[in-house]
Formats: structure tokens, C-alpha cells, sequence
């Protein structure tokens, strides 16, 4: 993939440096309360045999400004499920990236907030330049903070994290949007959400971005959906620096180590072969629970390793529309106001952007996605999606066992035996992972 500018930041020209060689970059969803553990999982990241960018997810309580509860768990010698890189120390958190975070190594910030102002304040404290979200892909899916005030806080985030130019650094961003509750959103939808908001922000002045699609049901179908993500970044991010991120599978997982490692394998071939220039793996343990460094570091070797097998001259993808349906999606929404924040706040008030099975007051709930007789991820009601192909599901929704069938679907192909399954063992480590 040619990118429009060249990458300024550290993780975005890391990638692109890795593009340019014909490497894949791979990397975890990895974080801890503890300080100590979490230098070792960066340290552990950094040292396997392949190329990786380093993570930091941020604890629960941090991504939903409940500061005080989380300090007094960790008051009470309690674990919480991520980094909580407002309660530790500055200088606790320079320990934990000492000799570690540089043009290298870069690590990625991860936290889920719809008001991230303060963890961006606390990153540009700390010099870290890269983290993800989105005003929209961080709002709806996870809980009832209003769109419009997320929307507003993603712009003063998006302003602090460009005052990193200040420090010699270039900020990246990477948009969620791609990634919509994970499964059964069709993705014409997934594409215009994640090239929105990489629109909007550019719109806010950041120059390096990077754009996210989540592994759905079939191999074939993602192919398109990628090529067509390509297109619309390259037609509606010009002068701006950019790669496209898988995300392995993020619904029902598959219980077994042969099934999960099956699905990652698929994963790493999909990103080679749709010209994405990261991975963000899952694991072994994912059907039961937080994954451990060592199983971290598995699944980095196993799908660095699928990738260097992988032919990345592929034949042509077939076009069934999704290119012009998700472009029919970001032109109605740029067609409501010119700054992209209002826009999206109008489309959702309109319906023009609609996630199925999101229970948000401002998602308008109206839409829903199915599996076809093909194996493809299609609309079952397109609500008022403005799209070429709409569909009516007023006269054949589906029913209850139907979406759990759906929603089962990967999972049961790539564990078609439940005798087999095994629980994975808890792990004996410092509490964080259960």
C-alpha cells in the first residue's frame, strides 16, 4: 500500500518502514495494574522474533473517570484489569517505559474512554505520542455517555495530543471504528465509521493516522471490505499519513488452543493479504479470560509466523458492493455540515448511521445485521441507512435462536467438536488475570 504523506511519528513510521520491507507488524492487547508486570509484558513484547509495537491497555476505572474507586482498590492491595496510568506516579510510569519506548519500540496507549481529555493530558505529560479511540466507536458500544459530549471531549483531546509537536514528536492516532461491538455489523458501515472518523481527526489537525477493521465471518468478504477501506482513505485523507489495522475476531471465541490459533493463523493471512500494515492478536485463553505475557508472546510468534507464509500478491477480490455502499455512507454524512463532529452527531439523529443490536440512546436501533446463506455478514433491516441496496427487515427479521446461531457462527466452525474443548488453566501470576 502506497501511503499519501510520509509517516512523522514514531509508530506510523515504524510501520511504514515495516510495510516498505515487506513485514507485518504484530501486536498485543496487553495491560496491568501492577508496574512491574507491566515492563515486564512490554519487555517480553519487544523481545520476541518479529516485528511489534508495544501496549498499554488502560484498567476499567480509568477509562470511565472512576479515579477514586480505582485508588482505593488498589489501596487495598487489589488488581485491576489494565494500567492505570493516572494513579501511579509519573515517574513510576517513566520507570516502566525506561529504555523501552523509542522509534524501535513504540507503544501504543489503549483505553476505551469517551472522554479521554485527562489520559491524553497524562500521555503528552509522559511523551507517549500513540493512542486509539474514536468520538463514535468509543461512545456507543460501551455505555450511555451522550454522543455529543464525547464528540466535544475527542476534540480537546485530539488538540492536547497535538501539542506532542511541541516535544519533538508527531502524535498517531488510530480509529476504532472499524471495530463496532465486534460482530454482526455488516462492513460497509465499519468502513465508513473507521474513515470518518480518521476524517474527523484531521479535521482537529492530526497528521498521522491509522485505520481499523475488525476479522468478521468470512475470509473473502474482509478481502473487499479492506480494499475498499484502502480506497476511501487514499480519496478522503489526502495529505495525510496512514495504515490500515486488523483486529483478530472479536466476538465468540473459540474454546479450544487448535480452533483459537486456527482463527489467529486466518487473522494474520487476511491483514498480509489485505495490505494492512499492523495486527492486534488475540490468544489461546480469549473464550475464558485476561491472556498472560506468555501466552501474549505465543500468539505474536504464531501469527508473525503465518504472515511470512502468506502470499502477498493475492487474485483480485470480487466487488459486491461494499466499496459503494460504504462510500454512499461517508458521502451523506459529510453532506450534513462541514465540520465532521456535527456531521456525525446529525447522522446518527437522522439514522443515516445506525450500529445494529447498540442499545445507546443515540443510536437510533433501527438496523440489523445477519449471516447469508453464503457465509457473508449482511443487512437484515437497513433502517434509514442511505445506502444503494436497502433492506426492509419489518417482514423477515430474525429470530432469537437465529441471532444466537449468528453469533456463534466462527466460533462453532472453528471448534466443530465440543467434546473437545478444555477450559485454559488460570494462570498462577499476580492476580491481574482471571
Amino acid at each position: 500500500m502506497r501511503m499519501m504523506a510520509a509517516p512523522r511519528s514514531g509508530l506510523g513510521r515504524f510501520v511504514a518502514d515495516a510495510q516498505a520491507a515487506g513485514r507485518l507488524v504484530v501486536q498485543p492487547r496487553m495491560g496491568f495494574s501492577s508496574p512491574e508486570r507491566m515492563r515486564a509484558g512490554l519487555l517480553s513484547t519487544r523481545d520476541v522474533p518479529a516485528l511489534t509495537v508495544g501496549t498499554i491497555t488502560l484498567d476499567s476505572y480509568t477509562r470511565l473517570g472512576e479515579e477514586e474507586a480505582g485508588r482505593r482498590m488498589l489501596g487495598e492491595g487489589g488488581k485491576l484489569n489494565g494500567y492505570p496510568i493516572l494513579l501511579h506516579p509519573r515517574a513510576t510510569t517513566h520507570a516502566v517505559l525506561a529504555g523501552l519506548s523509542d522509534q524501535g519500540f513504540p507503544v501504543q496507549v489503549r483505553h476505551g474512554s469517551p472522554t479521554p481529555e485527562r489520559i491524553f493530558d497524562r500521555l503528552v505529560d509522559l511523551g507517549l505520542e500513540a493512542s486509539e479511540g474514536g468520538p463514535v466507536s468509543y461512545c456507543l458500544p460501551y455505555g450511555r455517555t451522550p454522543l455529543k459530549v464525547s464528540v466535544d471531549s475527542w476534540k480537546r483531546a485530539c488538540e492536547l495530543l497535538g501539542r506532542l509537536r511541541g516535544q519533538n514528536a508527531e502524535p498517531h492516532l488510530e480509529t476504532f471504528g472499524g471495530c463496532l461491538l465486534g460482530q454482526l455489523c455488516p462492513p460497509g458501515l465499519l468502513i465508513a465509521v473507521s474513515v470518518l472518523e480518521a476524517m474527523f481527526f484531521a479535521q482537529q489537525g492530526l497528521r498521522c493516522l491509522s485505520l481499523s477493521y475488525a476479522q468478521q465471518v468470512d475470509p473473502g468478504q474482509d478481502l473487499e471490505a479492506l480494499a475498499a477501506l484502502r480506497t476511501l482513505a487514499a480519496k478522503f485523507l489526502p495529505g495525510i499519513a496512514w495504515h490500515v489495522v486488523v483486529y483478530a475476531y472479536m466476538g465468540l471465541y473459540p474454546r479450544t488452543s487448535t480452533g483459537a490459533n486456527a482463527l489467529l493463523a486466518e487473522a494474520a493471512q487476511l491483514a498480509v493479504r489485505g495490505g494492512a500494515g499492523r495486527l492486534i492478536i488475540k490468544t489461546v485463553a480469549e473464550a475464558y479470560r485476561i491472556p498472560t505475557i506468555e501466552e501474549n508472546t505465543a500468539a505474536l510468534c504464531l501469527a508473525d509466523a503465518c504472515a511470512e507464509r502468506t502470499d502477498r500478491h493475492p487474485s483480485p477480490v470480487p466487488d459486491t458492493g461494499l466499496l459503494a455502499e460504504a462510500t454512499a455512507l461517508v458521502e451523506a454524512v459529510l453532506s450534513l455540515d462541514d465540520d465532521i463532529g456535527a456531521a456525525l452527531l446529525s447522522a446518527f439523529a437522522h439514522g443515516y448511521l445506525d450500529v445494529p443490536y447498540c442499545l445507546h440512546p443515540d443510536n437510533a436501533g433501527r438496523t440489523a445485521g445477519r449471516i447469508d446463506g453464503d457465509g457473508h455478514l449482511a443487512w437484515a433491516d437497513t433502517g434509514a441507512l442511505p445506502i444503494p441496496t436497502p433492506v426492509d427487515g419489518r417482514r423477515a427479521g430474525m429470530t432469537a435462536a437465529e441471532l444466537l446461531t449468528a453469533l456463534r457462527h466462527v466460533r462453532d466452525r472453528f471448534d466443530p467438536d465440543p467434546s473437545g474443548v478444555v477450559p485454559a488453566p488460570l494462570p498462577m501470576l499476580d492476580g491481574t488475570h482471571r
